[in-house]
């Protein structure tokens, strides 16, 4: 009876996220994630540089400390980016293929974002008719 009350309520909460989503034309690309800031090592007070960053106002200033709404948060990693102390906000996601992915620094993303595009250029390039790889001659 547990499980299918919980059932029911992630599947609400679910529902309204992406009504919410929709209604600020914002496109979600990771269904699940998870972010966490380390309110120890924030420097919030002296720059709120993820919360100018984050394009869906996910990051907001209350009592003192960055504060996220879950529910509108799209594990974009603006936010990471941004921020200049490593390991203050980590965020975890699961892509559409499966894959979880998590960084907790600038450096990091960098090197997501990087092998995402190389996936992205070699996908384009074999899909090309005739295209062959070009063999090193020794």
């Amino acid at each position: 009876m547990f499980q299918l009350l919980e059932a029911a309520a992630a599947a609400k909460q679910q529902s309204q996220r992406q009504q919410l989503l929709a209604s600020l034309n914002i496109r979600e690309f990771f269904g699940r994630g998870e972010i966490q800031i380390n309110q120890k090592t924030c420097r919030g007070v002296e720059c709120k540089l993820c919360i100018d960053v984050c394009p869906t106002h996910a990051l907001y200033w209350a009592a003192g400390a960055v504060g996220v709404e879950e529910a509108l948060c799209v594990y974009c990693a603006a936010c990471v980016l941004s921020c200049i102390v490593d390991d203050c906000i980590h965020v975890q996601r699961t892509r559409s293929s499966g894959e979880v992915e998590g960084f907790s620094s600038p450096q990091q993303v960098h090197r997501l974002l990087h092998a995402a595009n190389a996936q992205k250029k070699i996908e384009r390039m074999t899909s090309v008719p005739g295209w062959m790889p070009i063999s090193v001659v020794p």
